[in-house]
């Protein structure tokens, strides 16, 4: 059960797409002065280091992140200079990729919190001295779900949750929207930003279904395909789908999304850009 390890796949299309989203969420949360809460269910090692034998093993970047390296993308400014600033300060060329505890750690304030929870072992030490006992940051070695609920509500009132586990087995994808429904039950004015693999559609139909028949409102989804679906195996598309989102977001995403598919230049890809629940 402790098997995955995202430096396998650390900078491909589906990071590159969680990560856009998640710095959006975090402009938003830091407009204003009143302090906020992060909470990461599943943090991973929180820095990859693309020359590391594991991700030259799948070079899964190198059909992401690289292909935005050298782009002229003023709509990703912000992303951009934080991975470039992940690389060593804005170095020639594409070094390491940072996961989304770096991209949080980038944003939070001296009133701020983060709590991160990673159960590998191996990628928790590599957490841990990532956070470098940075005092706003707790790193926790245990499980994500159950760590997330006992935060919840925080006491800023203010919060960002990101649940984006390996779904290695299939029950994830029951336990995931069971945990989150659970968590906005807990904090209903929360910001929640829930990852999701495609490699069963008939799966990703379910998730959403229940998500939307619990009644919570303001469910948006963003997705991004690099190929049609298919029966065979492997990813061919990842999606993020939101609760209480900026308001900006969906329209930004509508104009993104398909000028990020040409940049990827995936000619069978597609993308979603859907609102699951109103007001």
């Amino acid at each position: 059960m402790l098997s995955y390890r995202h430096g396998f796949h650390a900078g491909n299309f589906a990071d590159v797409l969680k990560h856009i989203v998640l710095v959006d969420l975090l402009d938003y949360l830091t407009q204003k002065d009143k302090p906020f809460e992060y909470i990461d269910s599943h943090a991973g090692a929180g820095l990859y280091k693309l020359s590391s034998p594991q991700a030259n093993k799948t070079a899964e970047y190198e059909g992401g992140i690289s292909r935005l390296e050298k782009e002229d993308f003023p709509e990703l400014g912000r992303y951009l200079s934080l991975v470039g600033e992940a690389c060593n300060g804005n170095g020639t060329r594409l070094s390491h990729y940072p996961g989304s505890p770096w991209f949080a750690r980038r944003y939070l304030r001296e009133r701020d919190r983060a709590w991160l929870y990673e159960a590998h072992p191996t990628d928790f030490a590599v957490l841990e001295k990532l956070m470098d006992r940075d005092s706003r940051v707790r790193c926790q070695q245990e499980d994500g779900f159950q760590g997330l609920l006992s935060h919840l509500p925080p006491t800023t009132k203010r919060g960002l949750v990101l649940i984006d586990p390996s779904y290695e087995v299939k029950s994830d994808y029951q336990q995931v929207v069971d945990y989150l429904i659970k968590a906005h039950r807990k904090f209903p004015s929360g910001v929640f930003a829930l990852w999701y693999p495609v490699v069963d559609r008939a799966r990703i139909d379910r998730l959403t279904q229940k998500l939307v028949g619990s009644g919570i409102r303001r469910i948006q989804l963003f997705e991004l395909a690099v190929q049609a679906d298919s029966n065979e195996h492997g990813m061919t598309a990842s999606g993020m789908i939101v609760i209480n989102p900026p308001w900006t977001q969906f329209e930004r995403m509508q104009q993104l999304l398909p000028k990020l598919l040409s940049k990827l230049d995936q000619q069978d890809g597609f993308y979603r850009c859907e609102q699951l629940a109103g007001e």
